[in-house]
């Protein structure tokens, strides 16, 4: 067995002469004794906590995905998926409720074809649970012609929350800028 390892080695280009003379009468350790076996094991439990502790989302990356799943539903036209992200107990402008921002979002859905949002840079205050997002936003809309035939601009204070791991708007209020 010595020489057949031997032979092996010499193929791949080691020689005899590279092992250390110490080593060459080293016994294998017993299986249970094997130091690959629970380091491995440790070291992968290891790595796969690090791993799904970096793919989860901060609260505010969090909170940035769900403001970006909300426009493109308005912009597509899509008020009942912006709608799963308004909380039960909105309130909005003039104590408007979940079902009358519902309304609105349709009228202004119908009224308006190619009804498009864009929404300037969002400031974030994150307390724990809670968040308040500041930001500007364009609402156009019209023919879908070169320029829009009606567009206005808003400035929104927004309330969000988690609710069942989700966050969700419960307070808004908007103004209109010149």
């Amino acid at each position: 067995m010595v020489r057949h390892t031997q032979k092996r080695m010499a193929a791949v280009g080691f020689h005899h002469a590279s092992i250390p003379p110490r080593m060459e009468n080293t016994k294998p350790l017993p299986m249970n004794q094997q130091p690959g076996r629970k380091g491995l094991l440790f070291g992968l439990i290891f790595a796969l906590m690090a791993i799904s502790a970096c793919h989860r989302d901060s609260p505010e990356a969090a909170l940035r995905a769900q403001l970006q799943v909300m426009q493109s539903a308005a912009g597509d036209g899509r008020m009942g998926d912006f709608m799963e992200s308004v909380s039960g107990d909105f309130v909005g402008n003039e104590g408007m409720d979940r079902a009358a921002l519902h309304n609105l979002l349709r009228i202004q859905a119908i009224g308006r074809s190619n009804l498009s949002a864009t929404t300037g840079p969002l400031r974030i205050q994150m307390h724990g649970d809670r968040a308040t997002v500041r930001f500007d936003v364009i609402l156009a809309g019209g023919s879908g012609r070169f320029l829009p035939d009606s567009a206005q601009t808003y400035s929104i204070i927004s309330g969000w929350r988690i609710e069942a791991g989700k966050w969700r708007v419960y307070y808004a209020q908007w103004e209109p800028m010149l």
